[in-house]
């Protein structure tokens, strides 16, 4: 299990949190739990389910939200992209 936490200012927003869980349900290899008291999604991820930092990314950044990932970026993520991805 791939585990990432992500912290997204202004996710504790009711529309921001449904458009969210919109989005996370095209992906049902990617569990998650939403701390909106704090903006944060702690993600769980299957490993091989071919999720990217670029699709998390874009599942935030659709809704208009900035992700910004707590800490480092698990080995299983880095792998699944070319050359390294920055979340501002």
């Amino acid at each position: 299990m791939i585990e990432l936490e992500v912290y997204a200012k202004g996710l504790r927003s009711e529309s921001a949190l449904m458009e969210f869980h919109s989005q996370m349900d095209l992906m049902p290899a990617i569990h998650y739990k939403v701390d909106t008291h704090h903006d944060l999604v702690y993600f769980e991820i299957e490993p091989g389910s071919g999720v990217t930092l670029r699709f998390l990314n874009e599942a935030f950044t659709n809704i208009g939200l900035i992700p910004r990932i707590v800490g480092q970026v698990p080995a299983g993520l880095a792998e699944g992209h070319s050359g390294t991805l920055r979340l501002v």
